[in-house]
């Protein structure tokens, strides 16, 4: 997936070895397949089949590169522009992926513009399915609008540099989007969506774990609305088998989403979801299954008190270094009328709380 830590990411930009001075790199993701969705929410909606891009990751083009600007400091930049593969239309905005520039050397690395929010980049690396396919862990969060920052507009980031596999990420942005930019906040970068983050990480080896701590500020003309949120996942990789879990804690005081969406908003006051996941992937030369289970309970005074439960099994096939067959199978249990709904990584749920996908993916 490309939801990837920003200190990923920028490590490979700043590699010597991979960029020359002055150089650009096209890279990206052509990925489409088939999908069959059923169980819909509502009882007078049928299944659906179609071939659909972005189901495993989303299909895109990206550009980027690093002039050395000498004394060890240098200039990057990333673009990233979203598209259909079955239709060839985009996604959004021309690089509404990620588009940012910055500055690395010693002292860590710096960027700004439309960044991946660091949480989300964290559970993304953690889930077998890396947020892709039904099977992925966003599906659990997509009936609670603010729970699931994926990427913030307006933002600065700063990535230190590692400590014998050691790094801070830390992160600001006045301007957050929500289920992959389908409802926006804070268009005209006016500070009415304040997020904050800070995930310190450790990665040595076959242990990777980090611990994110986001904040959301939201206002209008009557009211301040606050989301604090605790993330703690990581992953351990036997060889033969990687496992991985995370736990999230997230409490909305005030209600973000009512305040800052208006008639979006579905939440209210003194919202609490506690979501928990664990998984594996076993790798056997160029197979792999993977398997997922995601719960999440939602409570509010007067409102809701509900749970969602997701298991998931899936199966990847390398046939080369760069194109790879998926196929995925996920079914949510709603609990006491619980919103959730299988979504992929490039396609709503749609009200569906089942589906089956296959398809190709193909990185260049």
């Amino acid at each position: 997936m490309q939801k990837k830590l920003i200190a990923l990411a920028v490590a490979a930009l700043a590699s010597g070895a991979a960029f020359a001075q002055s150089n650009v790199t096209i890279y990206g993701n052509v990925d489409v397949g088939f999908s069959h969705r059923g169980d819909n929410i509502a009882n007078n909606v049928g299944s659906q089949n179609a071939i659909d891009s972005g189901i495993s990751d989303d299909s895109y083009v990206g550009f980027k590169g690093v002039e050395d600007l000498g004394n060890g400091l240098k200039a990057l930049f990333v673009l990233e522009a979203g598209f259909t593969a079955d239709d060839g239309a985009s996604t959004g905005s021309l690089f509404e992926k990620q588009a940012f520039l910055g500055l690395t050397g010693n002292f860590g690395t710096a960027i700004a513009g439309r960044l991946v929010a660091p949480r989300y980049s964290l559970l993304a690396a953690i889930d077998p399915f890396a947020d892709g396919t039904v099977g992925r862990f966003h599906n659990v969060f997509s009936d609670v609008v603010a729970a699931d920052v994926d990427r913030v507009n307006n933002a600065v980031a700063y990535v230190s540099p590692s400590f014998s596999g050691f790094s801070v990420t830390a992160a600001y942005s006045t301007s957050a989007l929500w289920s992959e930019g389908s409802l926006t906040a804070s268009p005209d970068n006016d500070g009415d969506l304040r997020v904050y983050t800070v995930l310190p990480r450790y990665t040595n080896g076959p242990l990777d774990i980090g611990l994110a701590y986001q904040q959301i500020k939201g206002k209008d003309s009557t009211s301040a609305a606050k989301v604090k949120q605790w993330t703690l996942g990581g992953t351990y990789d036997f060889k033969v088998v990687k496992l991985s879990a995370y736990y999230d804690n997230y409490k909305d005081k005030q209600g973000v989403a009512n305040v800052v969406l208006g008639s979006h908003g579905i939440l209210g006051n003194d919202m609490k979801l506690k979501t928990f996941g664990v998984g594996v992937t076993v790798p056997f030369g160029k197979h792999a299954i993977l398997a997922s289970y995601n719960t999440s309970k939602a409570k509010q005074s007067n409102f809701v008190n509900d749970t969602a439960k997701q298991w998931a099994l899936g199966y990847t096939y390398s046939l080369s270094k760069r194109t790879n067959f998926y196929a995925a199978y996920a079914d949510i249990n709603n609990d006491d009328g619980r919103g959730t709904a299988v979504s992929d990584a490039n396609n709503g749920g749609q009200g569906y709380q089942n589906g089956l996908q296959f398809g190709l993916k193909h990185s260049f």
